[in-house]
């Protein structure tokens, strides 16, 4: 089971939010400076929410792994991870591990990321590319994807491991048969990690998340 969800949190009135979230959610939502971030904030745990309420799973107790994914620790077989971007927030729920980023595909980015800290192989497909920038958020948003799935976020160095992009995408000498998921809505770019494929992106209108 797999189910990957995104809203546009702009609208998102965020005084209704803040009395829907956890109280842990709000000392989170409180840090921010910016209302952008609040929202982001806000919108992010109210998606996740709702995948769960799907689930019939409305009292989850959250913790965070050694190296800072959050999980669920009162359910079995119920993962998720969130990611957020611009005006869109992004999460996936699964019965098994799962990782998801989303990002602004700014045609502004700076493409020496990629050359001091990509796989070389990765860096040289992306100036060949006839739009490289775009080409540069696909390898970001599945290998940023690929680093959650671990739960190594960071920790994890970003040329330590080369993502394939070809007719199916796959991380080299994978050994655990993963599927690499990616979507394009707007102008953002969407990457998932699991160990489902699948071509499915709920849209959901925020109004819903209330």
């Amino acid at each position: 089971m797999i189910k990957l969800a995104y809203c546009n949190v702009e609208n998102l009135d965020l005084k209704k939010a803040y009395t829907l979230v956890s109280q842990n959610r709000q000392e989170k939502i409180d840090f921010y400076r910016f209302e952008k971030d609040k929202k982001l904030s806000a919108g992010a745990y109210l998606l996740l929410k709702k995948l769960l309420s799907d689930e019939n799973i409305t009292n989850p107790t959250f913790k965070s792994g050694k190296y800072g994914k959050a999980y669920i620790s009162n359910h079995e077989n119920i993962y998720f991870n969130l990611s957020h971007s611009g005006k869109v927030v992004l999460c996936a729920i699964s019965d098994m591990e799962v990782g998801v980023d989303v990002e602004y595909n700014d045609p502004a980015i700076d493409l020496n990321i990629a050359k001091h800290y990509f796989y070389n192989s990765e860096y040289v497909n992306i100036m060949n590319a006839e739009n490289q920038s775009d080409e540069f958020f696909k390898y970001w948003v599945l290998k940023e994807s690929y680093m959650k799935y671990t739960g190594l976020g960071m920790n994890l160095e970003l040329d330590s491991f080369e993502i394939i992009i070809e007719d199916t995408i796959r991380l080299k000498d994978d050994k655990e048969n993963l599927k690499f998921n990616l979507f394009n809505i707007e102008n953002y770019k969407i990457g998932m990690v699991s160990h489902y494929a699948t071509s499915d992106l709920i849209e959901y209108n925020i109004n819903e998340l209330y």
